[in-house]
């Protein structure tokens, strides 16, 4: 016999049917916003519209303050300025008795460049639709998973369904270099008992574990000249290889260490990635500078700074032993990513809802994983006491061409979030006056 809840679920699950194009057609809306680093605005102020009008939620804008975040252990210093790139929230204040437990649900808007765009089959800002899939940057990483958590608390209100306990909405900047856009919603009070990231990195399971990360920056001189007395200069992209050695031998030591207890069936989850190069400027000039950036990430319950301070000693011995480094060692600096990874019980009740909400959908139990990046759940796992993990739709391409997400997946995930909201907020068979 079905429950009241299983019930209203059936009722939610079939609005969410109903309004499937209209979420389709968002989510291509939002996968059609350019929002790289720096680029954010448009999309964010659409979404600000968007939860206020069709929504009816109270919405607040935050801009990040680097002055006020710089002393937080979880902030991460940025090159860039942050004004007119708001954080957006959106906020449902359950009215009388809270029954249940209040909820953040976050997304971040910004996503990695596509280029070379060349290499693409589909127009990385056109959310062209193959079959089942849709092509495009952010698709997966992580609009689909933004449409999801708004059209499920979309589809509990527009059902009649009044939750008894509070839902936090959050679009955030900055979750691909920093995480400070989540970090400063955080910081302006915008707390919750538990919040849920939907990222699509596990996809449909619950995140137990992550990595930490830094970015590190390594300026490597040598001696320019024109090419016709190249023998008697120094090539610093030449002299910028034995730097990139260093930080692979480094990256080898890490994972030839005792791995972590969750990450301990993984073969290499500590990676060090040569993301950008940048040097010389004429073909015929011996180049006299070379600048090196890459990622870095290494086990939970590690200080970021232990990582940094091991990390430039390491490359800095490993510059004495050449004989032109020696006396010109490089110039090793950090910025972006400050972040300490993390690791949960699942034994808790973000995890036990979740699964109920997981089986009511996929009829088969929640299982868990961990992740050898980062995300913003970090935040609320280690500063604020708050439970956090990600779940959400299945994709491929994250950060490389032809990205895209599995449209199947985002409109399970969408129930099972609104499933979610019933059973950790609670909620009353209310008709909503529009």
């Amino acid at each position: 016999m079905k429950t009241e809840i299983d019930l209203i679920f059936e009722n939610v699950s079939d609005q969410i049917d109903k309004s499937w194009e209209e979420e389709i057609g968002f989510l291509q809306k939002l996968c059609q916003f350019p929002s790289t680093l720096g680029n954010e605005a448009p999309i964010q102020h659409f979404i600000a519209d968007f939860l206020e009008k069709e929504l009816d939620l109270s919405v607040s804008k935050v801009i990040p303050d680097p002055e006020k975040l710089s002393s937080h252990p979880g902030y991460s210093e940025p090159e860039w300025t942050y004004d007119e790139r708001p954080v957006v929230i959106g906020e449902y204040r359950a009215e009388g008795d809270k029954k249940g437990k209040s909820v953040i649900f976050q997304g971040h808007i910004d996503v990695v460049s596509p280029e070379p765009v060349s290499f693409w089959e589909h127009d990385p800002w056109g959310a062209e639709i193959v079959g089942n899939k849709m092509y495009g940057r952010g698709t997966a990483d992580m609009k689909s998973g933004v449409a999801a958590m708004i059209f499920a608390l979309k589809a509990v209100r527009d059902a009649g369904i009044k939750l008894s306990s509070n839902v936090i909405i959050k679009t955030v900047t900055e979750e691909e270099c920093t995480g400070n856009g989540a970090l400063s919603a955080i910081e302006e009070g915008f707390k919750a008992d538990a919040a849920l990231i939907p990222e699509p990195v596990l996809g449909q399971k619950g995140l137990i574990a992550q990595v930490g990360v830094i970015w590190v920056r390594v300026k490597v001189n040598g001696l320019g000249a024109h090419t016709e007395k190249a023998d008697k200069a120094v090539n610093s992209i030449i002299e910028s290889y034995k730097m990139i050695n260093a930080l692979l031998d480094y990256e080898k030591e890490l994972n030839s260490q005792k791995r972590h207890k969750d990450f301990a069936e993984h073969p290499h989850p500590y990676n060090i990635n040569i993301g950008k190069i940048h040097s010389g400027d004429w073909p015929s000039t011996v180049p006299s500078e070379c600048t090196v950036e890459a990622r870095v990430g290494f086990p939970p319950g590690v200080n970021p700074q232990d990582v940094k301070d091991n990390l430039k000693s390491y490359l800095l011995a490993a510059a004495e032993k050449d004989e032109w480094l020696s006396e010109n060692p490089p110039e090793i600096t950090f910025y972006g990513f400050h972040a300490e990874g993390f690791s949960i019980d699942p034994n808790q009740e973000l995890f036990d809802v979740l699964n109920v909400a997981h089986m009511a959908v996929e009829e088969k139990p929640l299982e868990v994983g961990s992740f050898t990046a980062t995300t913003d759940a970090r935040f609320y796992n280690l500063y604020y006491d708050i439970p956090a993990t990600c779940y959400g739709p299945t994709g491929e391409g994250l950060h490389a061409p032809n990205e895209w997400v599995d449209l199947d997946s985002v409109k399970r995930v969408t129930k099972t979030y609104a499933a979610f909201l019933l059973k950790w907020c609670g909620y009353s068979n209310v008709i909503i006056e529009k």
